[in-house]
């Protein structure tokens, strides 16, 4: 079923009694069900979305008759398909490496009154490894686990995962099993995949600064190799090869963000020459981390602050500028789109994280009031004018927690998931609390209505630091006097956070009879770490579909640094 969004603009009249076409406009269109409740979400093809879930009691089944926790998703026919899955990926991280390899990391204990029907075990040192596909219905295409001789040093649920400058995983923080709420058994250090270090896991200081609002903690990559962390309301910047932290400005007053106080957090696009990192977070809760459960409540209003950080000298002596969202918002979704806009969707107006664990709850959630209406950010605009909600569509699905966002290759936003229960429940209507949410959407630009530009001749890999040459075909009326070309990770989508998402735009000529670009790489591993990559071509208002690259030479982690130093 299709619902159309607020048109981005009315029609003028061109001449007395007759009026114009009205012009597309943003809108929001339902693609059939999931099949399992889709809480993680990543895009491993460019036809191919993989869904995670909790070992539960999700109506699709595998081939074997085992009720399914993982599929995938086709983004052109919108079909399911059952994975099949060894351990419980509830509330798991992930990202790809270097050589194309998806890999979910950690996990939980598998509810007892659902191994009848899963078959699951402890996921919790899990390593889920889903390989290149080349088929785009994802035939014979499967999730690969060997728990004896593949998994993590540690016991993690509710960590992060990030792909850096050698293009293996970083893997931040999370809690070692269930507790109320807060995270009171917190697993303070990091580890890699591959291993490194030996395989033992590096303490980390800023961890146990920041417990109890710390699991999901933001980590970016930034253009230099260092990585990014924001937690609670703490950050600083890591140095993987030093081992060290410098601390940052602590988020203006007092707002957190990690979970169970869910905001989000975006690197904001990389431009040349120069790649300077800026990072943004927004929404979360200005709520005490020190205020007992109990006196916790799904109506306590969510916080509407975005802070931006500029990670230079000067900038981080600057601190953190703050901007507001139209509206408070917890468990926000925060999504790059190709043109370098962010898109701000989901979430409450109130409440927390989590299910069912604090004074007051709304059925089993945690959160309240969902937000229908998203928010378009445009980080060159100026301060208090860079936010708007003009245009864009109203839903009715709600989209609390475990929910997912991606940006596809087709340049739409892919929305599923929601469900602040326990397990696959059902909510009768007028009863309080939310249903398990089997709809998947597309939230869908202006331009997949019109005539777009299409890529050619796209080469399979790129090397760093280098030139080369795309068809592009560029339809009749469509204005070539602004041209952006970014190479983009789309991420890993889980709990208000997408681990390894990045916009690096490049520089591009457009030859004299407008048929095909030439596009210079990023300098180095570091700007882009190694991987996979959608490179998509925006002339105007208009955005291509994403053509697929691989970044670098396409080896298994470690890869040596390559190009050449900013």
């Amino acid at each position: 079923m299709l619902r159309l969004g607020s048109l981005l603009s009315l029609a003028y009249l061109l001449s007395p009694g007759a009026a114009a076409a009205a012009a597309p406009g943003w809108q929001f269109v339902e693609k059939g069900l999931s099949g399992i409740v889709a809480l993680e979400a990543i895009v491993v093809s460019p036809t191919l979305t993989v869904f995670f879930d909790r070992a539960t009691n999700d109506p699709l089944h595998t081939s074997d008759g085992k009720v399914a926790w993982g599929a995938l998703w086709n983004l052109e026919t919108s079909e399911v398909t059952a994975l099949k899955l060894v351990s419980d990926s509830f509330c798991a991280s992930g990202a790809i490496l270097s050589n194309g390899t998806m890999v979910s990391v950690g996990g939980n204990i598998p509810a007892a009154q659902d191994l009848n029907q899963t078959g699951a075990v402890d996921g919790r040192m899990g390593l889920r490894l889903f390989g290149p596909c080349a088929s785009p219905t994802g035939e014979n295409c499967t999730i690969f686990e060997d728990l004896e001789t593949l998994h993590l040093a540690e016991t993690r649920w509710y960590t992060s995962s990030l792909r850096i400058f050698d293009g293996s995983l970083m893997i931040v923080g999370g809690i070692h099993e269930d507790t109320p709420f807060y995270n009171t058994d917190p697993v303070n250090n990091i580890e890699f995949f591959p291993k490194k270090d030996g395989g033992v896991p590096r303490p980390l200081d800023f961890l146990n600064r920041t417990v109890p609002v710390n699991l999901f903690p933001r980590v970016f990559a930034l253009p230099d190799g260092k990585v990014f962390m924001v937690a609670n309301n703490q950050s600083i910047i890591y140095d993987v090869e030093a081992n060290t932290e410098t601390i940052l400005p602590d988020l203006p007053n007092g707002v957190r963000v990690t979970n169970p106080f869910d905001g989000s957090a975006q690197l904001l696009p990389l431009s040349p020459p120069d790649f300077v990192p800026e990072v943004l977070v927004c929404g979360g809760s200005d709520k005490s981390d020190q205020t007992p459960v109990e006196e916790l409540s799904s109506q306590d209003p969510a916080t509407s602050q975005c802070s931006r950080i500029t990670l230079t000298t000067e900038g981080i002596k600057q601190g953190w500028e703050v901007d507001h969202m139209p509206q408070g918002r917890i468990m926000p979704e925060i999504i790059t789109l190709p043109n370098g806009q962010l898109l701000i969707t989901n979430g409450g107006l109130t409440g927390y994280a989590a299910v069912d664990s604090i004074g007051v709850t709304t059925g089993n959630s945690n959160a309240d009031h969902p937000v229908f209406t998203p928010i378009l950010y445009t980080p060159s605009a100026a301060l208090g004018s860079r936010m708007t909600q003009e245009g864009l569509p109203t839903t009715d699905i709600a989209r609390m927690y475990h929910s997912t966002v991606t940006l596809t290759p087709q340049g739409n936003i892919l929305m599923a998931g929601s469900n602040p229960n326990g397990n696959v429940t059902v909510v009768a209507p007028g009863e309080p609390g939310f249903s398990s949410e089997f709809r998947v959407q597309t939230l869908d630009p202006p331009f997949m209505a019109l005539p777009r530009p299409t890529l050619s001749n796209v080469p399979t890999k790129i090397a760093f630091n280098s030139k080369f040459t795309i068809g592009i075909d560029i339809p009749a009326g469509v204005s070539t006097s602004s041209i952006q070309v970014a190479l983009m990770d789309l991420g890993f989508s889980s709990h208000a956070f997408h681990s390894s998402t990045r916009l690096v735009f490049m520089d591009a000529e457009l030859s004299g009879n407008k048929k095909s670009l030439t596009i210079t790489s990023p300098p180095n591993n570091r700007v882009y770490p190694p991987g996979p990559a959608f490179i998509f071509v925006t002339l105007g208002d208009t955005t291509s579909v994403g053509a697929q690259v691989m970044v670098g030479p396409g080896a298994n982690p470690p890869v040596a640094d390559q190009g050449v130093p900013l």
